[in-house]
């Protein structure tokens, strides 16, 4: 969607229009405090669990294999292949997936779309079990995707809280353990207060919502890579979000020890003339999440992006290269799988082959969770940058 640019409107806590002062969001801490009682953080009486549940999954060595793509995102993926986009070949390749052998090794929790957690291997074995046998904790998706945001600089924002108390209840009796919500910022975009606002507040919204059905919330406002900027403006529009996010957690009462975050790395836009070194995006990466992130939230997990599959295990591990106040790990969808979809092809005779190539993929981003990965041999497939421009999920 093409951005206009008559109005810039920049942070979470104000804006501006040329020729205008700042506008105000919020209220100032003294006038805050003035007009409420400070209420006590709870989640119900899940709390021992959620903080139980996030640590499980922030464990040394191991991430997240996220594969909770829509229906129309998981046929674009079996398209690729050749593939028509049914439920029977959904399944096949999400039962690939998640009965490989030794998985739970390097993958901790896997993030599942509504219609795979209610399936089962061809044997009828629920992939809920599956799981279960690895030691992997089952997630679920649970927002209902993105629409235009009215009022917006041509943004979009995340629907699916209507319903979504009922619907955690169900996920969790069905062995779901954690959730996700992704909403989206846009840099070319603005972005706008509002934008920034939405996506903050329902964000918090839905973790509160989580927390109290026992599933432990991802929180996941991605910052897309869209754009030709530097990584200073990606490092700029990161703190702005990730403020406004806290601040909004905080007012719904979310416990931060029962939370795992889901952030872009700071990276320049894809377009931008000049590419960061896994280095410096690990400095602008951690410098933001210090200067955001309170202790006491027990794991980030980040998304790829669009990264080339060796790309986001560079920068994974020059994150973990000196200790970190949170367990930083990793919550990949197309970079673990990428090579995966490729071997497989489709083909039942492929299976086992395409088993192995996760399993390297899945052992090289837990090495980098740990600081001690190497790109040397790795293969140019994992090479191949994933960018795509406006992508949708």
């Amino acid at each position: 969607m093409a951005c206009s640019s008559l109005v810039r409107l920049n942070g979470a806590s104000s804006s501006w229009i040329a020729g205008q002062q700042p506008v105000n969001h919020r209220p100032g801490l003294a006038a805050r405090f003035r007009s409420r009682n400070v209420s006590v953080i709870r989640a119900g009486s899940y709390t021992d669990e959620l903080i139980k549940t996030a640590k499980s999954i922030a464990s040394p060595g191991r991430g997240i294999l996220a594969i909770d793509e829509s229906n129309a995102t998981c046929g674009k993926r079996l398209a690729s292949i050749g593939l028509d986009n049914t439920e029977t070949n959904r399944q096949a390749y999400r039962q690939l997936l998640l009965t490989t052998p030794g998985l739970g090794e390097y993958i901790s929790g896997a993030i599942l779309f509504e219609e795979t957690i209610y399936q089962s291997t061809t044997d009828g074995k629920k992939f809920v079990d599956c799981l279960r046998d690895e030691n992997i904790v089952t997630g679920i998706k649970v927002d209902k995707g993105l629409v235009p945001l009215p009022g917006s600089n041509d943004e979009s924002w995340c629907q699916g809280l209507d319903g979504l108390d009922s619907r955690s209840a169900e996920y969790y009796k069905q062995g779901a353990r954690f959730a996700k919500w992704r909403t989206v910022v846009s840099i070319p975009c603005g972005p706008s207060a509002l934008a920034v606002t939405e996506a903050a507040w329902g964000l918090a919204r839905y973790a509160a919502i989580s927390q109290e059905n026992g599933l432990v919330p991802i929180v996941e406002p991605e910052i897309l890579l869209d754009g030709d900027h530097p990584i200073e403006r990606t490092l700029e529009v990161a703190e702005q979000v990730w403020a406004e996010v806290f601040y909004y957690l905080a007012e719904n009462n979310v416990i931060f020890e029962g939370i795992l975050l889901k952030p872009s790395m700071v990276t320049p836009g894809a377009e931008h003339k000049e590419k960061a070194s896994p280095d410096t995006i690990a400095k602008y990466t951690l410098s933001m999440l210090k200067r955001r992130v309170p202790p006491a939230v027990p794991g980030i997990m980040f998304l790829s992006g669009g990264q080339s599959e060796v790309e986001a295990t560079l920068n994974l591990n020059a994150m973990n290269q000196s200790p970190n106040p949170w367990h930083v790990s990793f919550s990949y969808a197309r970079a673990l799988q990428n090579t995966v979809l490729k071997t497989w092809q489709g083909h039942p005779e492929n299976v086992e082959a395409a088993q192995k190539a996760l399993l390297v993929r899945a052992k090289a981003n837990s090495l980098a969770q740990l600081g001690k990965y190497s790109a040397e041999g790795e293969n140019e497939e994992a090479k191949k940058g994933m960018f795509v421009k406006g992508y949708t999920y």
